[in-house]
């Protein structure tokens, strides 16, 4: 007689299972789905957020009742907070992906060979895309929107800390799509917490074309050893602020201040603020008297805090962390090629920023620095879809392969040759 745990596991398969036909099915359809019916199914969802603002809210109380008891830190709980502004954002930014190029059936190139062959290059969706995260309910309005942008059919696998409120936001996703008369399918919400589901779509490579993981380190690297599907990954932001000899002093505290305390839980936060010796002098100071007074902790190396005193010191370990918390470490460093090597050597290849005066001194940091962003004059939390221009994004790729930076809808596409001829045959 089977177990009741076996006869879970069997359950937990086949829901998968069903889920994985039914996105190949509606995938197949939506590559050639008219932009105004993806346009309809969007701006639709976008009002059925709006008017399910409270059953939203009242969904989110509920996860954050039951986040209490879980002991989750500041961070991921401000992550999984929703309140009038971020339900706003969300319906905003499905309506800004739907007033973009639909980027399917874009010729990226074309051109004509001496035998007469034409050869173009057109933008085609991946297919089905699968996306695990957590705490974020936003997410899900934002990785099924691009999704469905780009073409592909979408299986989202949210945390179970935001199961209610991913719930709430996919209902209006669906009513985007039923309004459109675009598969059901092409949306879907993982209907159950069990962390087997998550082995489950790791496996599903007959279905599933590439998987978005988004959330911990726990979370990347479970999915980085067990899926047997390309992985398109979102690693840590360890991001940094370099203040150069050159920078403009009153620049330098209003970016530092924001890029690490706008909103800490963020991984486009900077937990490691570099400062040149050539200005440590003047710099220093008023820029961590600034972080003090809004609260942050700095950990300080000792040249720093021979500086500043008030600093807790730094320990190896700080210059590689991601605390998305209001703790930041601090070095002194010789210059932009100091700068470089340390981010280069710590950083997670996320975002880094330089603030300078010197143009020589930020080309060579926008050059060398091996992130996916990187900034002059500006905070590390314009690291955003939204604030490039995407209306969204399913996350800040960190890899070299694919996509890099912020993945948008453009990104979730990939390419084939169409080649035409009249009767060529290779000699």
């Amino acid at each position: 007689m089977q177990s009741t745990a076996a006869a879970k596991t069997d359950d937990i398969a086949a829901t998968m299972r069903a889920i994985a036909v039914a996105a190949r099915a509606a995938a197949q359809e939506l590559a050639l789905a008219a932009p105004e019916a993806k346009t309809r199914a969007l701006v639709a969802a976008a009002e059925a957020i709006r008017d399910s603002r409270a059953a939203i809210l009242e969904a989110n109380g509920r996860d954050m009742v039951a986040a209490g008891g879980r002991s989750l830190t500041a961070a991921l709980l401000d992550r999984l907070k929703l309140d009038d502004k971020r339900i706003e954002a969300m319906a905003k930014g499905l309506e800004e992906v739907a007033a973009q190029p639909d980027p399917v059936g874009t010729v990226l190139a074309e051109w004509t060979r001496p035998n007469g062959l034409r050869i173009r290059r057109v933008r085609v969706p991946l297919g089905v895309v699968g996306i695990i995260y957590e705490s974020r309910p936003n997410v899900t309005a934002d990785a099924g929107g691009l999704c469905l942008k780009s073409g592909n059919a979408a299986i989202l696998r949210g945390g179970s800390e935001s199961f209610h409120s991913s719930a709430a936001i996919h209902a209006c996703l669906a009513r985007g799509l039923e309004e459109s008369g675009l598969p059901a399918a092409s949306i879907q919400l993982v209907p159950t917490t069990d962390r087997a589901a998550v082995g489950e779509m790791l496996r599903a490579s007959d279905f599933i074309d590439v998987i978005v993981p988004r959330g911990g380190r726990g979370l990347i690297e479970r999915v980085m050893n067990e899926s047997r599907i390309p992985v398109l990954a979102h690693l840590d932001g360890n991001c940094h602020t370099y203040v150069d000899g050159a920078a403009d002093l009153a620049m330098a505290r209003s970016v530092v201040l924001n890029a690490k305390m706008r909103r800490t839980g963020v991984c486009g936060a900077t937990e490691t603020l570099l400062v040149d010796r050539a200005c440590a002098a003047t710099h220093l100071v008023p820029i961590l008297e600034d972080l003090a007074k809004a609260g942050c902790e700095i950990r300080g190396c000792a040249e720093t805090r021979r500086i500043y005193p008030a600093a807790k010191p730094a320990t190896d370990a700080d210059w590689d962390t991601e605390y998305l918390d209001a703790i930041i470490a601090v070095k002194i460093v010789d210059g932009v090629g100091g700068a470089i090597e340390h981010v280069n050597r710590h950083g997670s290849h996320h975002t880094d920023a330089i603030v300078t005066e010197d143009a020589a001194a930020a080309a060579r940091f926008l050059a060398e620095v091996d992130s996916g962003i990187v900034l002059h004059n500006a905070s590390t939390q314009f690291a955003d879809g939204g604030e490039f221009g995407m209306g969204a994004e399913i996350g800040i790729a960190t890899g070299k392969l694919h996509a890099r930076g912020p993945v948008g809808a453009e990104q979730l596409t990939s390419y084939k040759y169409q080649v035409l001829g009249n009767g060529q045959t290779r000699p």
